[in-house]
């Protein structure tokens, strides 16, 4: 793909899972001109320079809250993808102010300042929780989902941004995963479940990072993109990882779903269908209607892991986590 050919490319939250597996990929893949990581953790940058060793690579300490130092440090940019967010549910519950500030003010700072420094692409990650939303964390995420899509209409008449999002759950082995929680219990011979008829949808960091990538080479604003995965059972994969662990069940944690829902029945009438994903057009789009060819859904679709037809079993599993 072409998309990144000699383009400079800003990210956000540059040092967290998804950043270190994008730079890899696309400073091997891909020949940008420039990638700038925009965090807030300088030991972290720090050994992301020390591990990488490119020159194509540049490190801005900031903060997407700092609208000024946004501006700044996308100059010259052709494509943002925003990762930034504090992510762990218990931390936005118990620091609601604090989870505002960043998913919700840093989101509008950072289509603000994509605005006004002409951006050619600009892609926000987003979450399973923004879909019905049942902890802070979520909110602000589907806060954040409508800043983006609808920041589309503050660009103006030229249209020279253009800005949407990508829905997805849980990547499997990133920073809060369950992969590296049951690993870390396997040696004690205690895994914790919190309900046998959990499910999650599947999908990992290389995947995550070739979706994502797609999707901004296809993307027209104002889009919202799920991706086609497969599911699991919590139950099967603490199996194929400690097949002879105890499990110990601690019932679901406050702000927890059972299942991961990534497009809904009141979202279907928007939702076209292609071969490996699902893109939901904008509600509202005075700047233009996102036509797509796409298949329509049905009426009341709803994509959940629950009740995907795509599930895997656990010999695949265990073939997916040997790889990883």
């Amino acid at each position: 793909m072409k998309v990144f050919e000699n383009k400079t490319i800003l990210i956000t939250g540059g040092t967290g899972s998804f950043g270190k597996k994008f730079i890899e990929i696309a400073l091997r893949e891909y020949n940008p001109k420039i990638i700038r990581v925009f965090s807030r953790d300088e030991l972290k940058q720090f050994e992301m320079e020390q591990k990488f060793k490119d020159s194509r690579l540049r490190f801005f300490i900031g903060d997407v809250r700092d609208k000024d130092r946004l501006l700044r440090a996308m100059q010259d940019v052709d494509i943002v993808i925003h990762a930034a967010a504090l992510k762990q549910v218990p931390s936005c519950e118990y620091n609601p102010f604090e989870a505002v500030k960043t998913n919700i003010l840093g989101a509008q700072n950072v289509v603000d300042s994509a605005i006004d420094n002409k951006i050619d692409k600009v892609i926000f990650l987003s979450s399973d929780k923004a879909v019905n939303p049942v902890n802070l964390y979520g909110a602000t995420k589907l806060c954040a989902e409508k800043l983006f899509i609808q920041g589309n209409a503050y660009v103006g008449k030229e249209r020279t941004t253009k800005i949407s999002v990508i829905r997805y759950g849980n990547v499997v082995g990133s920073r809060g995963s369950v992969v590296p929680l049951f690993m870390s219990q396997k040696a004690k011979g205690v895994l914790t479940l919190t309900d046998e008829k959990m499910t999650r949808f599947w999908l990992t960091q290389e995947e995550a990072v070739n979706f994502i990538v797609e999707c901004i080479e296809k993307m027209s604003g104002g889009e919202i993109f799920v991706p086609k995965i497969p599911s699991i059972k919590i139950i099967d994969l603490a199996k194929v990882i400690a097949p002879q662990a105890k499990i110990k069940k601690i019932g679901v944690r406050p702000g927890e779903k059972l299942n991961e829902v990534l497009l809904i029945p009141e979202e279907a009438g928007r939702a076209k269908e292609f071969e490996r994903y699902f893109v939901i057009e904008p509600e509202h789009h005075p700047w233009g209607k996102v036509d797509l060819v796409g298949k329509p859904v049905p009426r009341g679709f709803r994509y959940s892991s629950d009740t995907n037809n795509w599930r895997l079993t656990k010999e695949e599993l265990k073939k997916t986590l040997e790889r990883l």
